[in-house]
């Protein structure tokens, strides 16, 4: 059965409706369970909100850590009703849906391809329930598929508006930081690119940094961030720029933490190079976000996918809700995807049970008191081998990655092309 492209109207009102039936009942839950519904980030939330209505700070609030933008965004919250934030990050997550169907469409897929792909996104229960539950990650979600859809867009108004948006949602969360350089390089001519790899001059250098599009680009993002953080700066001092950025570099989450590095972090908890440490486990991180940025900026949505990946799979820090940040990029590039339906099935499962077998000695050592840090590493080391896996998978079934090159090589005469396809 075909689809008009007017049908993802009724997904999203559908998506919509799905989503207000879980936020109804979290009240029930919260007013009648022990156990409650709402995150507890929410709460945290709110606090700050209530905070910066009084024009105090919103790091009055304990474990506040994030910018003062979304405590005056949430200021709804404290002079219409508490349910505003989390209706808030419900229309982040039905838009984060339709950027899906936009970008999907604008690849030159069908229609009915570009829908099942955004209902994938839709009707998740993930990030479902991580919205209703009262969590912003959506906001993120948004921000970073209206920055790549705006950018292959290819107008310049749009790209304008990208360099705002990219602005801004690093300045939320500072992960899109990542796709600074896939992004520098997708707004290069790509016949610049091979030819600082051919003749790695300084005229071919500068002859890459120096284009229009991307200086318009660059320029925007950079003062848009420095307006926001300048700003915040000056109304809340150095605790703004610790607790929204310097605290991530430092930080540690060593009970509820999916991360690899969890257990050896734990053990080397307060001696005298447990700061190193933290420091250290970012070089795996850096290097082959590197090397991925190089290999597939041509693809963007595809690059930002793996960077994400790869950020969350190797960070020191990896919590449930840092999965929607790969997760919303997954179904853009599902229909360059070759692989089988039980592959597909076989992949979801195990990632699904990785996380099963890691959430087991992670419930006893919360709520039930014991001592299960051994066996939670354990089962982080066999998440993070599956993740690994998957990646490899995703990678080597990965399609149309490469066909621009042709051209390309007529234009710069290069003979071997096999040479620069593995190269890219």
């Amino acid at each position: 059965m075909g689809f008009d492209s007017s049908e993802i109207l009724h997904f999203l009102f559908g998506s919509f409706v799905c989503r207000l039936i879980f936020t109804v009942y979290g009240i029930y839950q919260d007013s009648t369970m022990l156990v409650k519904y709402t995150d507890v980030d929410y709460y945290v939330f709110n606090d700050a909100a209530h905070f910066v209505s009084k024009g105090l700070s919103p790091y009055i609030r304990r474990t506040y850590r994030y910018t003062p933008l979304l405590a005056f965004i949430l200021a709804p919250n404290v002079h219409i009703h508490e349910i505003f934030g989390k209706l808030l990050f419900v229309t982040c997550d039905i838009l984060t849906g339709y950027l899906i169907y936009k970008i999907v469409r604008l690849r030159n897929s069908p229609t009915h391809v570009a829908i099942f792909c955004a209902c994938l996104w839709l009707f998740n229960p993930l990030p479902i329930t991580v919205s209703t539950r009262g969590n912003a990650e959506s906001i993120m979600t948004f921000l970073v598929l209206l920055t790549l859809y705006l950018i292959q867009t290819g107008q310049n108004t749009h790209r304008w508006m990208a360099g705002f948006t990219y602005a801004l949602s690093v300045h939320v969360k500072i992960y899109p930081v990542t796709y600074a350089l896939p992004i520098f390089l997708y707004l290069s001519r790509k016949e610049d690119c091979l030819e600082l790899m051919q003749k790695p001059t300084i005229r071919t250098f500068f002859k890459l940094i120096w284009h229009r599009e991307k200086m318009e680009f660059i320029m925007i993002a950079k003062l848009t961030f420095f307006i926001l953080t300048a700003l915040f700066y000056m109304m809340y001092g150095y605790k703004f720029l610790h607790e929204t950025y310097l605290y991530h570099l430092t930080r540690r989450d060593i009970r509820h933490n999916f991360s690899v590095y969890f257990y050896m972090l734990y053990l080397t908890e307060g001696s005298a190079y447990s700061l190193v440490l933290g420091l250290v486990v970012f070089l795996p991180q850096v290097a082959l976000l590197l090397v991925l940025s190089w290999r597939y900026y041509d693809d963007l949505p595809f690059c930002c996918f793996l960077n994400t990946f790869v950020f969350v799979t190797l960070n020191k820090v990896c919590t449930s809700q840092y999965f929607l940040w790969y997760l919303c990029l997954l179904p853009v590039i599902i229909p360059n995807l070759n692989i089988s339906r039980r592959k597909a099935i076989v992949m979801v499962t195990a990632w699904f049970l990785g996380q099963g077998l890691w959430l087991t000695p992670a419930y006893f050592l919360e709520f039930q008191g014991q001592s299960t840090f051994l066996y939670i590493w354990i089962a982080g080391l066999a998440f993070f081998l599956i993740n690994i896996w998957i990646l490899g998978v995703i990678i080597q079934n990965y399609t149309n990655r490469t066909d621009h090159l042709q051209n390309i090589a007529k234009y710069l005469n290069l003979k071997n092309l096999k040479f620069w396809k593995r190269l890219l």
